[in-house]
This record gives structure tokens, sequence and C-alpha cells, in this order.
């Protein structure tokens, strides 16, 4: 007979028939990310093999006090506390519960005299005790996505924390590539300024006409100008850094990039990556969480059976209250059973459904874009080697033409345009010099965070 009503019970309720998500998860492999795992997995503090005392002091205080990373931090609290709420609602609640009423008993109702038409006080002390069997796991899925989302949000919290201390790394490089253009540029105005005395002497000999004078006068401004912008990027990128680091007046000394240390980078996409990438680990964890939310959905389709009891006091009158006599209980099983909602079920599981699409989705496109990221920076950096070997050897060739420039123009034998246009060659081999060797640090910077940033998933 059991058998027969739980067959005819779980019959009567509502199907979920024909909703079913579609999405598929995308595997590293279909991607064609099949190379070796990584030796060594990058250092929480990664920042610190760039071997400077003034960037590790910037993170920290970036870390410490940057109110994007507070925001992701507040969002796991939240995250975290929903996670108790769901566990909360598996286990048995207990109420008590303790009322007193003073009323006028009606002479035509139920109750005979004397009790009828008095007025007398009623109080009732009482405890009650609810559980709801979880036997199709409505509860038990509801927390798992629920620890799902917590873990995603953890997830969220770190990817922020790699984010603020790459963008406070690569501020950090930016502000030092400065540096080293304005030193071009301030090498270019003395050396303006020394060909300038070269020409007037030149004039005054009588070996020159006016028109080398001009040129030789109007570099001189354009150096200037050059200097003076490059002092508003400065200025930029100091402030820059200050607001990562959330401290307007941050103390920050100029630095060259040479003594920013670069550090080795992998030639090629280790197999482990998607396991190192923080951003790819809070996708995966809101797939699971969509997950198990569709399959507590489904679990609204069968019955919910609870187990109700309550132990107390009752009595017509507080006086009597504490008596033997006014002790009640009671105990007993209720069963709900969904037979017809008006199609609520079916339209909140299809929602549950499409979540699910959406979060596997968002999971391939994270994937996609994680595995994208790394292998721009790899190539990037490959290119950069092969970029400054070729710039050094043409730097080399620059720096020498100039000076035979300056030698034949100082003899008699050359022209000032000829001068002219070997600092033009050279100005622009030095501007390219530091310029390539700011972009391989920040391509590094770029690659440790695509490569994870020293990401380690935390248990909830």
């Amino acid at each position: 007979m059991a058998a027969l009503a739980a067959a005819l019970l779980l019959a009567g309720c509502a199907s979920y028939k024909g909703i079913e998500p579609e999405a598929t998860l995308r595997t590293p492999q279909s991607l064609g990310l099949s190379g070796e795992p990584a030796a060594q997995r990058l250092a929480p503090d990664w920042w610190k093999a760039f071997g400077d005392e003034q960037l590790d002091r910037l993170v920290a205080q970036a870390l410490a006090g940057n109110p994007t990373l507070k925001v992701a931090q507040a969002r796991l609290r939240r995250a975290q506390s929903v996670l108790e709420v769901a566990n909360a609602a598996t286990l048995p609640q207990v109420n008590g519960s303790f009322d007193v009423t003073r009323q006028r008993y009606s002479e035509n109702g139920l109750l005979p005299p004397p009790i009828a038409g008095s007025i007398r006080e009623s109080a009732t002390l009482q405890l009650g005790a609810s559980w709801e069997i979880d036997f199709f796991g409505k509860y038990s899925e509801a927390l798992e996505a629920a620890l799902g989302t917590a873990r995603a949000a953890q997830a969220d919290t770190e990817a922020a924390r790699i984010l603020l201390a790459a963008n406070v790394t690569r501020s950090y490089i930016q502000l030092a590539r400065v540096h080293d253009q304005l030193a071009v540029a301030r090498r270019a105005l003395a050396q303006r300024e020394e060909a300038l005395k070269l020409v007037r002497d030149r004039v005054n000999a009588g070996l020159d006409t006016a028109l080398e004078l001009k040129q030789a006068e109007g570099a001189l401004p354009e150096a200037r100008q050059q200097i003076e912008a490059l002092q508003e990027q400065a200025q930029l990128a100091r402030n820059a850094l200050s607001a990562l680091v959330a401290q307007p007046d941050a103390k920050i000394e100029e630095r060259a990039l040479a003594a920013i240390k670069p550090v080795p980078a992998p030639h090629a996409i280790p197999s482990d990556l998607l396991a190192r990438r923080a951003d790819v680990a809070a996708a995966r964890w809101r797939a699971e969480a969509a997950t198990h939310d569709v399959a507590s959905a489904k679990a609204q389709f069968y019955p919910s059976i609870n187990l109700t009891a309550f132990l107390g006091l009752s009595s017509l009158g507080i006086g009597k209250l504490l008596d033997a006599g006014s002790l009640q209980w009671g105990m007993g099983p209720a069963v709900h059973l969904p037979i017809f909602d008006a199609g609520r079920l079916r339209a909140n599981l299809r929602g549950r459904a499409a979540d699910l699409d959406a979060a596997v989705e968002g999971y391939n496109a994270t994937l996609v874009d994680a595995i994208r990221e790394a292998a721009d920076q790899v190539a990037t950096l490959q290119s950069i080697e092969k970029q400054r070997a070729e710039q050094r050897d043409a730097q080399a060739a620059a720096e020498g033409a100039y000076d035979i420039a300056v030698q034949r123009y100082r003899a008699g034998l050359g022209t000032y345009l000829n001068v002219l246009t070997a600092e033009t060659a050279v100005l622009n081999q030095r501007r390219l010099a530091v310029d390539l060797a700011g972009r391989q640090l920040d391509a590094q910077v770029q690659l440790m965070r695509a490569l994870g940033g020293g990401y380690e998933s935390q248990g909830i």
C-alpha cells in the first residue's frame, strides 16, 4: 500500500519533461591546449620577482586599501552569508512562542457557562519544531548551488587582487618608461644646444649662413616641447599609481627601466593554465552552481514531506498555565503535492535552464579569452626579443652615423642638414630602445597575469 501511495503521489506531480539546458562546456583539448604542465607555479607575490622594493611597497599598499578590491571582498562576504542561509534550510527548525489573550466568550458559542458570557485570559507557552525531509534534493542541491556561488565569489576576489597587482606593476613600469624617455629628450636638448654653439661659431667665421643658424635655433623649442610633454605623462603616471594605492600623496621615487629586473617567461602555454586562472575558476564555479540550481528546480516538482511537532502548555487563565494538566503536545507528517500551479514550476525551471546555458557559455568565453591572452603575450615577448636584437644593431649604426655627421660638419666636409638627418635617426632609435624595454616588462606582467598570477583555489 505504501508503495502504491508513493507511486500515485509521484504520478500526480507536475512534469518537467522537455525542459533541458542546451549549452555544453568546452574542453581545453578542443581549443588546442595540449602542452606540458608548467614546471613551477607562480608565487602569489609574483611581482617581487622584479626585484624592486618600492614596487613591492606600492603593491602592498594597493592590496590593503584599494576600494575596488574591497568591493569584491564585500561580495564574497555576501555570497558566504547566502551559503549559510542555504545550509540552514537543510536543518530542523525550532521556534518558541508565548501568547496571552484576554477576551469575552460568546454566550451563544460552543463553550457552556460559566465560561460563556465571561471575560477571561487564555495563555499558551509552546515549543514547535519542523523539518522538511529532503528526499528529492531540493535543499541539498540549493546548498550546493550556494556553495558554488560562494566559491565563484572567492575566485572573483582573487582575480581582482591579481588584476590590481598587475595594474600597479604596469603603471610603475610606465612611469619608469617615461623617466627613460625624459632622459633621452634631455640628452637630445643638450646635444642641440651644443650644436647651436657650433653653428654660431661657423656663422661668425663665415663658414655657414643664416639658414643653418635658423635650423639649429628651431630645433631647441621642439626638444623643450618634447620634455614638457613627457613631464606631463610622468605626472599622469604618478597620479594613476596614487589612485591605485588609494593614497593621493603617495611618495614615489622615479626609477629607470634598468632598475627593474626582467623575469624569465615561458615560450609556450602550459597545459595546466586553466587551473591557474581565477577568472576561469570563477566561471566554472558559476556553471556548477547553475547546474545545481537546475537540479533544485526539478526537485520542486516532487512532493515535499514535513515532520512537525509541538510541546507546550495551554490554559484558560494564566494562573493554571504551569499546572501539569496544562501540558499539550502533538506530532505528525505533512505532505505537499504540486498538482496544478498554472505553469509556475515549469517557468521557474526554464529560467534556471537558461541561467545554466548562460553560465556555461560564459565559461566557454572566459576559457577562450584566457587562452588567447596567454598566447598573445607569449607571441609578443618572442617578437620583442627579436625586435630588440635588431634595434640594438640599428641604434649602433645610427649612433655611428651621427658621430660621423658631426665630425664632418666640424671639419667643413658636410652640411648641417646631414647632422639633422643623422640626429633624427639616432633619436628615433633611442626612443625605440626605451619603448621596447618598457613593452617587454609590460608584456611580462601581462603574461604572469594571463598565467594566473599565483592564483591558488581556497576552500570555503
